[in-house]
This record gives structure tokens, C-alpha cells and sequence, in this order.
């Protein structure tokens, strides 16, 4: 882990596993002091999310800021904004994009927390996207990151720098990540089911994916091991 820059971060925080082990990855490379988180209100179905993501920018002590974008519901066509669609079960084994692809959203992100990091004096951008991700999402690869990069930079005249730390991990070595960063205490309010429940459903492709990186990482997923202690009045 490289030493804390005084330079400052925005670290998209959706509220799930892979953002949050970026938001602490962040603090260990920029220090407590220079890192905020913003997260999106995009008409997700589930709502959850939002609270979770308050939840963890609490328990991390870095301030966050919500921004509403309501285009994506109104689009729809995706089992993420869309109630008529429910999401696929299990992992594809195909190359064919999920029904949990929201076409452009990390585009749209990017570029408005872009924005915002130049209003809040920040150059530095961290965001949770993995190329080596089950779904594939174009907007998740490397090529796709680097070019907005460059585009961000021209249209801003900035210098502002994008972040993958997982672009190339696999959900095992990225739950290992988070271990040695002090995250596990905070992934216990994460929330990844793309049923929206809570304890997680186990069968949908987000939790099969995460339940598989616990288990191959040999540590127990302490969502659910908090969902059974309560479930226990523990």
C-alpha cells in the first residue's frame, strides 16, 4: 500500500462491496483527512443501497454527498431502474450483457463526480469497476476508463486522475483487499443482492458472485454473519 498524498479523493460510494473496500483503500492512499465520498440517487429500485452507502461513509468518517440523477429510471429497460424486470438468476456463462446493465451509468457517474471533484478542489477519482467481473459491463473495462479519463481531462482542463484499484482483481482477492485495508467491519453493511434483500437472497448473480469471493478467500461474509446474529437477537 502506497504511503498517504495530501492530495484529495472522491470515491463513488454505491453502498456495495466492491465501493467500499475502495473508500478505504482511498483512505489508506490519501489519508482520512482527504477523502469524501458522493453517491448517486439514480432511481434505484432499491433503496437500500442509499442507506447503506450513508451508513459506511459514517463508519468511515469521510463526508458524503448525495446527488439525485433520475434519467436512468426514466429510461428503464434494465432490472435495476425498471420494476417490470426482474434480474437474472445465477452468472451467465455466455458473453450476452445481464439484464442488470444500466446502459451508460458509469459514464454518467464518472463525469458528474468529475464535476464535482473540481468544485471540492479534488484530483483524484476512485471508483469499485473490475474488468474481471462475471457481467462484463463495457463500462467496466479498462479502455472504456482510460478513455474517459482523457475526455474528462480535455473537457475540464484538468488534471483529474481515475482510480481502479480492482480493475483486475478477482472477487476473492478483492475481499482479501479489503482485510488489508480495515474494510470488513464496514462490508457488514454493504449491500450487493440484486433483489434488494436483506439477509441477501443467495441466489441472484450478485450474491452468488460475492458468497463465491468469501469462500475462495476462506472468511466468512460478515453481512451475513451480521443478518444471523440479528436474526439470533445477538
Amino acid at each position: 500500500m502506497n504511503q498517504a498524498s495530501d492530495e484529495k479523493a472522491l470515491v463513488v460510494l454505491s453502498g456495495g462491496q466492491d465501493s467500499t473496500t475502495c473508500l478505504y483503500w482511498a483512505l489508506r492512499r490519501f489519508g482520512a483527512g482527504n477523502v469524501e465520498a458522493v453517491t448517486f440517487d439514480y432511481g434505484q429500485r432499491h433503496r437500500v443501497e442509499l442507506d447503506c452507502a450513508r451508513k459506511i461513509a459514517a463508519l468511515a468518517g469521510v463526508r458524503q454527498t448525495v446527488l439525485p440523477i433520475d434519467t436512468f429510471a426514466a429510461i428503464g429497460g434494465n432490472a435495476l431502474t425498471d420494476a417490470g424486470i426482474a434480474p437474472e438468476e445465477g452468472v451467465r456463462d455466455d458473453d450476452a450483457l445481464p439484464n442488470t446493465f444500466v446502459p451508460g451509468r458509469n459514464l454518467v457517474f464518472l463525469t458528474f463526480a468529475a464535476a464535482f471533484a473540481y468544485t471540492r478542489g479534488a484530483r483524484h477519482l476512485v471508483t469499485g469497476v473490475a474488468q474481471t467481473d462475471y457481467s462484463g459491463y463495457p463500462d467496466c473495462r479498462e479502455n472504456t476508463l482510460k478513455a474517459l479519463e482523457v475526455a474528462l481531462r480535455l473537457g475540464m482542463d484538468s488534471r483529474v486522475e481515475l482510480h481502479t484499484p480492482l480493475m483486475y482483481l478477482s472477487k476473492a482477492e478483492t475481499v482479501t483487499l479489503a482485510q488489508q485495508v480495515g474494510a470488513l467491519e464496514a462490508l457488514a453493511w454493504s449491500h450487493t443482492c440484486y433483489n434488494g434483500e436483506v439477509p441477501p437472497c443467495g441466489h441472484c448473480a450478485s450474491c452468488e458472485l460475492r458468497a463465491r469471493g468469501f469462500a475462495e478467500a476462506g472468511m466468512p461474509d460478515p453481512l451475513v454473519e451480521r443478518c444471523q446474529a440479528e436474526a439470533q437477537g445477538h
